[in-house]
């Protein structure tokens, strides 16, 4: 086999390698910090931005059935007021449960399930990349449940 047919191979399988547990482990991590604990605890903007891609996009389907997207500038900058916001509202108690962490290679889903003080209020779908200092969340879909 040509030395340049095997390094190709090599580099192949290298990206494809099967995700190992340190990869589901630091996916949990970089979404329960920069997402879970900064966005919806302590409304942390750097500590959010940290665990997120600069080109980051929420895509938001609308009652209309429009599709909209938000930054991560427009989504941090929001956090921000809120958090400089001496009469912005308490934060409801949180629990989370992920309920499901897919990994392939160099790519991820996290489904995150949250509650608001005990009523499930969203099923979160998060995408993260691995990039060469970490996975990063790239993209983010939910679904808001109805209030009773």
């Amino acid at each position: 086999m040509r030395v340049k047919t095997l390094v190709m191979l090599l580099a192949a399988l290298a990206c494809a390698a099967p995700a190992t547990a340190t990869d589901k482990a630091d996916v949990i991590k970089v979404v329960t910090d920069s997402y879970i604990t900064a966005v919806h605890i302590t409304r942390d903007a750097p500590a959010m931005r940290a665990g997120f891609h600069p080109d980051f996009r929420m895509l938001v389907l609308g009652a209309d059935g429009k599709m909209s997207a938000v930054t991560l500038a427009d989504w941090a900058g929001r956090l921000e007021q809120a958090a400089a916001n001496p009469n912005a509202p308490k934060l409801p108690a949180l629990k989370y449960e992920f309920t499901q962490v897919d990994i392939q290679g160099t790519a991820a889903v996290a489904r995150v399930e949250l509650w608001k003080d005990g009523v499930l209020t969203y099923t979160d779908y998060l995408s993260l990349y691995k990039f060469p200092d970490g996975w990063k969340i790239v993209g983010k879909i939910y679904f808001a449940h109805p209030r009773k």
